[in-house]
């Protein structure tokens, strides 16, 4: 599996599946503080998930492509993300329904390439970045796909689709497009910079900085009941998957770690290392999936890009950490 970086637009997205005949998948629970780790027993080891976008997200070969972040558009290079539900009810399970669709014929494509074993990555996540869905919808012969998801707190969202189309010079794309959830609501702050989280009584530490611009080593190291994990389990062909969402416009940034299960070298743990950029100076949630006995969950940390991680002195010109924005 390829290392590159993927910039996109925020909350892009990994795993998808064929639909009607051949049609697999099932929506993922959160990934958020305070979630309750999700179940992904529907996958079988040694797919793989990459979020793709726009050339400015791909880089097959390591690094980032010099252009702006994709996701942050509906339409792009002639397809539309049209978003058939467009409203939901907090804390209700309900089905989310969309298609792509070509501009030029007004017909919704059917034709996907299937790129790390999926052909749509989808993700969700609410505007303040303290609940995100990663799904796995289904795709039915006319080209409409859907999902069950059940969101907790009303507000704005955000969800993301990543697919490249099966045409001769297609490239990949991540289109976005808003989903309102009614209730009352109440955006909470960005959390806490932090270099540590937990789930489900796993503790995983994060080393290493965010820069923008520049390629940046992270390695996060997972551990349970304050043991090392040296056998974690493949998630979509490979030991981790890190996914940044860019606070203020939820800017997308996924990165597949360097190594991958059976190259001879890369151990399963305790430690998950990747080479990230960051599109821009900012706040970033980054959303780390991983695998151990049988279930796949997610840590979560807020970074800031252009600024450091916790344990390394403020860039000029940033606050110290403590201080939200």
């Amino acid at each position: 599996m390829n290392t590159g970086v993927k910039i996109t637009a925020f909350a892009a997205a990994l795993a998808a599946a064929f639909g009607t005949a051949y049609g697999v998948g099932q929506g993922m629970d959160p990934v958020v503080a305070g979630a309750e780790s999700a179940q992904h027993g529907e996958h079988a080891a040694g797919d793989q998930a990459e979020a793709g976008g726009s050339d400015e997200g791909h880089a097959e070969d390591g690094g980032a492509t010099p252009s702006g972040p994709g996701g942050l558009q509906v339409s792009e290079a002639g397809l539309t993300l049209d978003l058939e539900t467009q409203r939901l009810a907090a804390g209700r399970s309900s089905e989310l329904r969309f298609a792509v669709v070509d501009d030029k014929s007004d017909r919704n494509v059917t034709a996907f390439r299937r790129e790390h074993g999926k052909e749509l990555h989808l993700i969700v996540a609410s505007r303040d970045l303290t609940t995100y869905r990663h799904l796995h919808p289904v795709r039915a012969a006319d080209g409409t796909w859907s999902v069950p998801v059940r969101l907790p707190e009303a507000g704005g969202y955000r969800v993301f689709a990543d697919f490249t189309p099966d045409t001769k010079g297609a490239r990949g794309l991540t289109l976005g497009a808003d989903l309102a959830v009614s209730g009352a609501s109440e955006p909470e702050p960005l959390p806490a910079r932090s270099t540590t989280a937990t789930v489900d009584g796993y503790e995983v530490t994060l080393t290493g900085a965010l820069r923008p611009g520049a390629d940046s080593e992270l390695v996060l190291a997972v551990a349970k009941d304050g043991k090392p994990v040296t056998d974690l389990q493949p998630y979509l062909g490979a030991y981790g998957h890190l996914v940044a969402l860019r606070a203020g416009d939820l800017a997308y940034l996924h990165v597949h770690p360097n190594g991958e299960p059976g190259d001879g070298t890369t151990k399963p743990g305790p430690e998950i290392s990747f080479t990230a950029t960051a599109p821009s100076k900012g706040a970033y949630r980054l959303f780390l999936d991983f695998q151990h006995e049988g279930k796949v969950r997610t840590a979560a940390f807020t970074v800031h890009a252009g600024g450091t991680t916790a344990e390394q002195p403020p860039a000029d010109g940033e606050e110290a950490p403590g201080h939200e924005h």
